[in-house]
């Protein structure tokens, strides 16, 4: 498969002298900081984190207007894809889904500003970060000087102790005012955030790490690393030199299909046969060792495309049938593995790793069918990115599922029809999952409800840690206490 895609070498400094980042983009950046340092939560998912975003997106909006670069519509929807991913920590309350969703969100921001087309583009992307800060921070102390006033030292002293003067007027007539009125200090508490001595640390870590972040991105526009032209593998190998191992996985790959048709479609039948396995053997038996069948597939193929000529005819009459068959017959490892979990999960519910393993099964399966494409047209050069969009549009589907409700309301339905339901587990959710859980009995609903009230008990969220999963478990009336039967 051929690849004219560009791979960067190691991002070296411009030979001329950078223009220095001006008012407009340190201010940005300052604002950026210090609006992480006010809203971003690190215990839960928030608005913050969502404002943060929108504010880095800020600071290299203003980069590129003050440096006159012209926007360009596939890094913005990147941009636009990481702030989705963010936008999820607003809507789902769920951590184990916004862990997933933060580098991901990271690795469309590098895309953004690098758009590196090939897989070692994507990794400069993210490995020159460090190297990018370093050189950052004295690119920024140049035009932090070069915007300090000379010789008006007055200036400046009188602007500081106006700022300072401000400050002050407000925190003393908002606390009369406070103390005046329950509404109004009821107000200001949700707005403004609550001043507390062991908080200051986690401030002064986000508003440098946020300002460091701004800094970077701000001269990666300014200062974008330099791609090369991809090269050619020095030794191609020969047709029978890569054909030889294809054609025996294609084999190995073909028998082991040809036995799972039976069990593919014999399905409960197959394990509830006498001697046959039950779901816990059946499913754990190969789901584990089919997911690595498939992850090592694709880098076999990986190597295949890197590394086989195309020159001729036979050649790429060969690439396209021994490769496309191996993806086929992947893709029925995968309809296997997809359905031995399906037998799990109906015959012992849902839980969040059967949910998640499930996802990136037919995720990796749907890379295969962008692999028989690229071997259809012998081009692979979209492939890096198409398999990055196909990421973050899988994990932005998980999270309009709704993953935490849809597993409780899974076992809902499950308990309804066999009366069996694992409170312990259930409890153990995220409050996305409570509107699903307030189905069960009343005596079982408050058992479930019991553990994710504990977490909801510390009152309303501030409109900067505002959550949508956790403003409607809260709406959720309790009734009755837990008893333990």
């Amino acid at each position: 498969m051929e690849d004219s895609s560009q791979e960067p070498a190691a991002p070296p400094l411009p030979k001329a002298r950078l223009r220095p980042p001006g008012r407009r983009v340190l201010g940005t950046v300052f604002g950026a900081a210090v609006l992480a340092a006010g809203t971003v939560t690190l215990d839960r998912p928030g608005l913050g984190w969502l404002l943060t975003g929108v504010a880095l997106i800020a600071v290299v909006a203003a980069s590129s207007v003050e440096l006159r670069v012209r926007p360009d519509v596939r890094r913005c929807l990147w941009a636009a894809a990481g702030i989705a991913l963010l936008a999820v920590g607003t809507v789902r309350a769920a951590g184990w889904l916004y862990v997933l969703c933060v580098p991901l969100a990271g690795l469309c921001a590098a895309q953004a500003l690098i758009d590196g087309p090939s897989v070692r583009a994507m990794l400069v992307g993210v490995l020159a970060g460090p190297v990018t800060v370093v050189r950052a921070l004295p690119w920024a102390g140049r035009g932090v000087r070069e915007l300090a006033p000379r010789g008006r030292p007055q200036a400046v002293v009188r602007l500081s102790a106006s700022i300072g003067v401000s400050v002050l007027l407000l925190l003393v007539f908002g606390a009369l005012f406070a103390s005046a009125d329950d509404a109004f200090a009821r107000l200001l508490a949700r707005v403004v955030p609550q001043v507390d001595a062991s908080g200051v640390p986690r401030w002064i870590f986000l508003f440098v790490v946020v300002a460091v972040a701004g800094l970077g991105a701000a001269y990666l526009v300014a200062a974008p690393p330099r791609l090369a032209e991809p090269a050619e593998p020095r030794r191609p190998l020969r047709l029978v030199e890569w054909a030889l191992p294809v054609v025996l996985l294609d084999a190995l790959f073909a028998l082991f299909v040809l036995v799972q048709v039976a069990v593919l479609f014999g399905g409960r039948d197959h394990v509830l046969r006498p001697g046959g396995p039950d779901f816990a053997q059946y499913a754990r038996g190969g789901f584990w060792q089919l997911l690595v069948v498939t992850a090592l597939t694709l880098v076999v193929i990986g190597v295949v495309a890197r590394a086989a000529p195309r020159t001729g005819r036979v050649d790429r009459t060969a690439i396209r049938a021994l490769v496309g068959a191996l993806a086929i017959l992947t893709l029925v490892i995968v309809a296997s593995a997809m359905k031995r979990m399906g037998l799990y999960e109906e015959a012992y519910g849902y839980t969040r790793l059967r949910l998640v393993v499930s996802a990136a099964e037919l995720w990796l399966g749907l890379l295969f069918v962008l692999v028989l494409l690229a071997g259809v047209r012998l081009r692979t050069a979209w492939l890096p990115q198409a398999v990055l969009a196909s990421a973050v549009v899988g994990l932005l589907a998980l999270a309009a599922l709704d993953p935490d409700r849809f597993i409780a309301g899974q076992n809902v339905d499950r308990f309804n029809r066999t009366g069996r339901v694992d409170l312990f587990y259930l409890s153990g959710l995220s409050p996305d999952a409570a509107p699903e859980l307030a189905r069960l009995p009343v005596q079982k609903r408050s058992c479930a409800l019991e553990l994710i009230g504990r977490g909801l008990s510390d009152g309303q969220d501030s409109w900067s840690s505002y959550n949508l999963g956790r403003s409607r478990a809260r709406a959720i009336p309790a009734q009755g206490r837990c008893e333990s039967p």
